[in-house]
Formats: C-alpha cells, sequence, structure tokens
C-alpha cells in the first residue's frame, strides 16, 4: 500500500509525505504495521491522524475579500490514508458491501462510472419516446451533503450495517475530529468538527453512502444517484398522472430528509419534461417550494434537454474547447516553438478528454451536431501541425494519427458496452441487452452506435 501511494499528494500538517513513507527502512515498516493492528485490536483511532488542516484555494477571476471566492482543500495526514486504505480493503473482503448499498447508486463504487449512471436516465428518457409516453423528471441540488452528514445518524446507521468492531473503530474514527484553516503562513484556531465526513478521506465515500442507502423508492418512479447527485423519473402517458408519481416519490424523499437532517435546495434543483411533444407535466414540490420548470438539466456532466438532442451539450462543450484553445495558443499555436509530438500529446490530455467525456451518450446525436466537435477538432490540428491548405482534413488525421469524431464515437462506444456485458450490477448488466420496444423513431440508441452505419 505504501509502494502505490501517489507521492505528489500534498502532506499534512505532519508534513510527512508518500515519499517519506516510501523511503522508511524495513525496520520502520515493520513498527508501523504493529500500530495499525494494535488500532484494529483495541478500536481505537488515534486523535493525532484526526486533525485536517484546511487550505483556501482562491478561485480565478472571484474577488478576493470575498470568502465565497475561496475553495477548501482538506489535507489529511497521510499514515492516516494508509491506515484507511488499508481497512477499507479488509472491509470490503469481510462484509458484502453489495448488500448493503443499493443497485441505483454507484458513486464511488469499483466497477461503476457515472456514464453507467447517465445512460439509465437516457435509457429510460428515450424509452418514452418511442412509446409515446411522457417522461417527468427531477434532478435534486443536496446542499453541502458531505459535509452535513449527521453524525449520530451515521453512526446508528453503521451499528446497524457493520460487525462490533468496525463500528467501534469508525466511531472513534468519527469523534473529536479538529480543522485549523491555513492561507499562506497564517493558520486559524483549532475547531471541532461536528458533522459530515472528513473530507479528503479515504472512508468518507463509503460513509456517505452507507448513511444514504436506505433512499424511499417507488414501483413508479426511477432513482439514479451517482453520490449525492439524484435524479428521479416517472413515465406515464398522461402528465398529471406522471406528475402524481414524481411528487408522491418527492413527498418520500422530503421526510426522509427531515429525519436524517439533509437539507436539499429546491431553487437549485430542476424539473424537466422529456417529451417530442409540446407538452409540460405539472408542477411538483418539495414541501411547499415548487421545483423550478426548466427546458434542460445538467446531471453529472451531461446537458439533457428536452427532446434529447444533445445539442446544448455539444456546444457547451465546444465554448470550453475554444476557451481552453485560446489559452493554450501560446503552446499549440503556428507559432509555437514547441515539437510537434509534445503538441499532440498536449491535445490529447487536456483538450480532447473535455469532448470525448460521456461520447457513448452524446454520439446518438445528429451529425450535423457532431460535426461541430469535428470542425474544431480539424481546426486545432491543422494549426498545431502549421499544415498548408491544400493538406485535407483525413490526410491530416492520418499522418499525426488522431481519428475522426464518428470513429472515436464508434470505437468507445464497443469498448463501453463490452464492459457492460456480465456486469455484477442488475440495474447496469441491463444497458448491455437490446432494446425491446417497438422503434418507430429515427433516432439512435446507445447500443446503435457499434454499427458502422451509425455515425
Amino acid at each position: 500500500m505504501i509502494t502505490s501511494l501517489n507521492v505528489r499528494k500534498a502532506p499534512g500538517y505532519d508534513l510527512i509525505s508518500g515519499k517519506v513513507l516510501q523511503e522508511l527502512p524495513p525496520k520502520a515498516v515493520v513498527l508501523l504495521t504493529t500500530l495499525y493492528n494494535s488500532m484494529l485490536r483495541l478500536s481505537y483511532y488515534p486523535l493525532i491522524w484526526k486533525f485536517a488542516q484546511i487550505i483556501m484555494v482562491p478561485k480565478p477571476g472571484k474577488p478576493a475579500h470575498d470568502v465565497t471566492s475561496y475553495r477548501p482543500i482538506s489535507l489529511l495526514p497521510i499514515p492516516s490514508k494508509v491506515f484507511e486504505r488499508l481497512l477499507l480493503k479488509r472491509l470490503r473482503s469481510d462484509v458484502d458491501l453489495s448488500l448493503l448499498i443499493p443497485g441505483y447508486q454507484v458513486g464511488f463504487h469499483p466497477g461503476h462510472s457515472p456514464i453507467q449512471q447517465a445512460h439509465r436516465v437516457v435509457h429510460e428518457i428515450v424509452k418514452s419516446f418511442e412509446e409515446r409516453t411522457l417522461c417527468t423528471a427531477v434532478f435534486l441540488d443536496i446542499a453541502q451533503a458531505f459535509d452535513k452528514v449527521w453524525h449520530p445518524g451515521l453512526l446508528y446507521k453503521l451499528k446497524a450495517a457493520l460487525p462490533g468492531p468496525y463500528y467501534l473503530l469508525l466511531r472513534t474514527y468519527l469523534e473529536d475530529r479538529y480543522f485549523q484553516v491555513r492561507y499562506n503562513t497564517t493558520c486559524s484556531t483549532c475547531h471541532v468538527v461536528r458533522s459530515g465526513v472528513p473530507q479528503g478521506s479515504v472512508l468518507g465515500p463509503l460513509l456517505y453512502l452507507l448513511f444514504t442507502a436506505d433512499l424511499p423508492t417507488t414501483d413508479s418512479t426511477t432513482i439514479a444517484t451517482f453520490a449525492d447527485d439524484t435524479g428521479l423519473l416517472a413515465v406515464h402517458p398522461d402528465p398529471a398522472i406522471a406528475s402524481q408519481h414524481l411528487q408522491r416519490h418527492l413527498s418520500l424523499l422530503h421526510d426522509w430528509f427531515a429525519v436524517w437532517k439533509i437539507h436539499v435546495n429546491p431553487a437549485k434543483s430542476a424539473h424537466v419534461t422529456f417529451t417530442t411533444r409540446p407538452i409540460t407535466c405539472p408542477p411538483v414540490f418539495l414541501h411547499t417550494t415548487p421545483v423550478p420548470i426548466k427546458s434542460d438539466a445538467r446531471y453529472l456532466g451531461l446537458h439533457l434537454d428536452r427532446q434529447l438532442t444533445w445539442r446544448k451539450h455539444i456546444q457547451s462543450k465546444r465554448q470550453h474547447l475554444d476557451l481552453k484553445l485560446r489559452s493554450m495558443s501560446w503552446l499549440l499555436g503556428r507559432r509555437s516553438q514547441l515539437s510537434l509530438s509534445n503538441k499532440i500529446l498536449l491535445y490529447k490530455c487536456i483538450l480532447k478528454p473535455v469532448w470525448t467525456y460521456g461520447i457513448q451518450l452524446w454520439g446518438c446525436a445528429k451529425p450535423s451536431h457532431t460535426k461541430i466537435l469535428q470542425r474544431f477538432q480539424s481546426k486545432t490540428l491543422r494549426s498545431l501541425a502549421n499544415a498548408p491548405w491544400y493538406v485535407s482534413n483525413r490526410q491530416l488525421h492520418t499522418d499525426l494519427g488522431i481519428p475522426f469524431v464518428a470513429d472515436e464515437i464508434r470505437k468507445s462506444s464497443i469498448r463501453y458496452h463490452q464492459r457492460l456485458a456480465g456486469h455484477h450490477n442488475v440495474f447496469v448488466a441491463a444497458l448491455s441487452t437490446p432494446p425491446t420496444v417497438a422503434r418507430r423513431l429515427k433516432r439512435q440508441w446507445p447500443s446503435d452506435l457499434q454499427s458502422k452505419d451509425s455515425v
């Protein structure tokens, strides 16, 4: 575990970095192992490893005098993280977490990704299009989800879900935690952490998943969660009945949130009706506050519009790419003295991941939309290669070893669906099977992108 540490990670207040641990002699590693085994045997977590130092990183373009202009980063001692990794590995071998964490929750779960969860949502929407029904969805914004976890409630659930020694150890892990804010060379006084899972820790995501594992569900709705990103979908031909199903689930969730002290911001949530017809489902409420009705929603980094055309998502990616390329023009421009191989490496590492995220889903868009990104790629490759006007785009892509956007869509889709087949999560494995509904629309499903004629 020490050998696999990332030496670039910043150390905690004790200044013991991963490189320091890797340089320890064997005798010191044996002593550290003895300490870890004593922690397991006594179910005790040392107080010295429960101190977090908060670093304030300024956000670009924000006023320096405003406290909201800074992003807090929590730094924990590296030896504490090593023990957390060892504990998590042992916990997964002793406890079947798949029985504790529901299948609709795919966040921070081995073998899962946000694309799989977004695929579930897209699958329900496209299926409703083919069946001429309405799909009404609410995407909830949970305020400070990880920072506001109620400790007594979390300990109550841990005691019911985990064996006694693990519960006792995690109880001391959560108790008597402190933090200190450091900005440049100035440090604040120490304060007690009274709620939330430790930010920057290894066990924090798992504790949050166990805390929210008993979210209420209904038979008439579909719930899709990735950590704190929660989406609810209801499908019905009648818009009023679809909203009733969604409202019933929202009411159950509101009562659950009130019991476990979780705050949802209705103003930042979104209610979208996915349909190809000019119909909007009646509004739904979270307690007494209406959820804003919008024409699109951003879920897991993807923009989902009413008709699922992916146009807004592709346009937003194009704008993001233009800004990045403009800031890197001194490296990737025609006048740059950087070698061509390094320019291509920068393009693959910085620019290409921006538009390839979610390509297994937004690849279903019309060719007129995907060509927006193809034009960007052709323009960028011509600039970094300083190619003259008479060199064709096909020759440019072939010589530089960069596939066209359509080829990238098909290649990524094939790899993605190969990983779906035989997945241990039944919700994810169901996405690998072809759709069983009658196809009446001339629109593609994600499973159609594997064929050569699809893009």
